[in-house]
């Protein structure tokens, strides 16, 4: 039985904290007391009130423990991480921090460790299934689409965030990349809009998004890669009047003499209108799409995931999908099924068939199915 200590105790927070509890001592830390004490008392496992933003209070807290969770908003992301490895502390992250973080690998590698980021549902597990695929094939292609959304459409979003609203807005305006034809493409997010149907779902729209993220450097040998977020339709056209009409903007407006951020304002506004119910009903669904050369034989492998809100353990699925792809891999540095040093995102870990398939089965006895199917291209 292992000490793990969790970063951050939102809605994916909680899960991971809940899931990992049950095999390990688990403390989670955060400033919000309302979530700590939801977790304390339901569960065994500790809390401490925590605010993130103070690197030494952070430095203090997790060096008891034998690995570390992070599920801090993305603004938080680097500087835990840099403050995570300086302490000897093996990492697992699901921030979806706007930075490059390779850079930090030769720090990684100083201090022993292994960090394994954007370790969640998209990013995170397109990245396992390519890692893991690209040793077995020549791949040529491949494309996924992701989305979380409730399972009631509510004028006028018809879209509830399970995570920070300065996350979800990240994905609307962090420009695109992606690989065509060997070549990095960058686009406007919320480009090259396409309706797709889905049979358990109906019609979604998908839209440019800068999920690629790593593996545009890290599997430059396939020449053509591209992510696309799910919405339902007309979603992103009221969004994209938000971001035309200066609502996401950064830089500080003048109004009635005070200086406001517009990002701050519009997130600060938002947060109740994109807030997830503590029960409400909601859905994960992705499809990841791979095509190439298999043993001389073309070949298009699709794996599709559609996971529910568990009303059991009442844990949303967007909770449910990315967090215990995280705790997965918690579990698996732990077991030392990986020790690789340094940083790595989960391309680099799903490579190892043993670590893609450990991942699998993990989600599997958790009911969380990777439907796979292959198709021989003549």
């Amino acid at each position: 039985m292992s000490k793990i200590i969790i970063l951050g105790a939102g809605m994916v927070g909680k899960a991971m904290a809940i899931d990992l509890s049950k095999k390990h001592h688990v403390t989670s830390a955060d400033i919000d007391k309302s979530s700590l004490e939801f977790l304390s008392k339901n569960y065994s496992i500790e809390t401490v009130v925590l605010d993130l933003n103070k690197d030494e209070d952070v430095k203090s807290a997790i060096k008891d423990f034998d690995i570390v969770v992070s599920a801090v908003p993305g603004f938080l992301g680097l500087k835990t991480m840099v403050n995570v490895i300086k302490c000897n502390k093996n990492l697992v992250d699901i921030s979806f921090l706007p930075e490059d973080v390779m850079h930090l690998d030769n720090l990684a590698k100083e201090h022993n460790v292994s960090v394994v980021m954007d370790c969640g549902v998209a990013p995170g597990m397109p990245n396992f299934i390519v890692g893991y695929h690209n040793e077995l094939m020549k791949v040529e292609k491949m494309e996924y689409m992701v989305g979380g959304l409730p399972k009631t459409r509510t004028f006028p979003f018809e879209y509830k965030a399970p995570f920070s609203p300065c996350d979800v807005i990240e994905e609307y305006t962090r420009p695109a990349r992606y690989m065509e034809n060997g070549h990095v493409v960058v686009k406007p997010a919320m480009s090259d809009t396409e309706f797709i149907d889905f049979p358990t779902v109906g019609t979604l729209e998908a839209f440019n998004s800068d999920g690629l993220r790593s593996l545009v450097y890290t599997l430059n040998n396939i020449p053509n890669m591209k992510e696309k977020t799910l919405r339902y339709p007309g979603h992103i056209k009221l969004i994209q009047a938000f971001k035309a009409a200066g609502f996401f903007s950064k830089q500080p407006v003048s109004f009635n003499g005070q200086s406001i951020v517009p990002f701050d304002f519009t997130t600060k506004l938002i947060f109740d209108a994109w807030k997830l119910g503590p029960e409400e009903p909601e859905f994960t669904v992705m499809r990841v799409i791979i095509q190439g050369i298999e043993n001389g034989l073309r070949k298009e492998i699709i794996y599709d995931l559609f996971d529910e809100y568990d009303p059991k353990e009442k844990l949303s699925s967007m909770a449910r999908t990315t967090g215990f792809t995280a705790t997965a891999t918690a579990e698996m540095i732990l077991e030392g099924k990986f020790s690789d040093k340094g940083v790595f995102p989960p391309e680099l870990v799903g490579k190892k068939q043993e670590c893609f398939k450990y991942i699998l089965k993990y989600l599997s006895e958790r009911n969380i199915q990777y439907n796979k199917k292959e198709i021989v291209i003549q």
